[in-house]
């Protein structure tokens, strides 16, 4: 049994993960081995994310702490937390991913930016594209105006030259 310092020190590393996490998803790992454990906090970790097996009680303690509320339906039986700060499509794809492959693991849900989210909508975040290609998705959708100006002010400009041209050979009295 936790000694009340271990608590304390398991309630500070909780309220730190959910004041710097911008998406973390809950799960209940009941079923899994260590091995299977393993595997999961690796490929977590590997996105960047990090895997917390946690107490009940002391996330709802520490969530409450950060104003997060209406955690209590996800927080029960076995819960396992996968947190990330910076990619909020990774933990979602890794957990989902691997609780199709274990058919054990079942992701209860989680937060987005602070906010409580079904395990439908950590599927639909799941189903985001990543990051980098969103970005590109944006900058393509900025680049276009800029590419159609550009074509339009092309042309403008090939058809000036051949006015240009005409008018130069009536002057120079050329038939065209």
């Amino acid at each position: 049994m936790p000694t009340r310092e271990q608590k304390q020190v398991s309630l500070q590393e909780l309220k730190e993960k959910f004041g710097t996490s911008q998406v973390a998803v809950m799960a209940n790992y009941r079923g899994l081995n260590v091995a299977a454990m393993t595997r999961l906090r690796v490929r977590l970790r590997e996105r960047g994310a990090e895997l917390k097996v946690v107490k009940n009680t002391l996330a709802l303690k520490a969530a409450r702490e950060h104003g997060i509320e209406g955690l209590e339906e996800l927080l029960t039986g076995p819960t396992a937390i996968a947190f990330s700060g910076e990619d909020l499509v990774a933990p979602a794809k890794v957990m989902l991913e691997f609780a199709r492959e274990s058919k054990i693991m079942e992701v209860k849900g989680g937060l987005l930016e602070g906010k409580v989210i079904d395990a439908q909508g950590v599927k639909s975040l799941a189903d985001l594209p990543p990051r980098e290609v969103l970005l590109a998705q944006v900058l393509g959708g900025m680049q276009a105006p800029m590419y159609g100006f550009a074509g339009a002010l092309q042309g403008l400009l090939r058809n000036l030259v051949y006015v240009l041209e005409a008018i130069r050979k009536r002057q120079a009295g050329e038939t065209a």
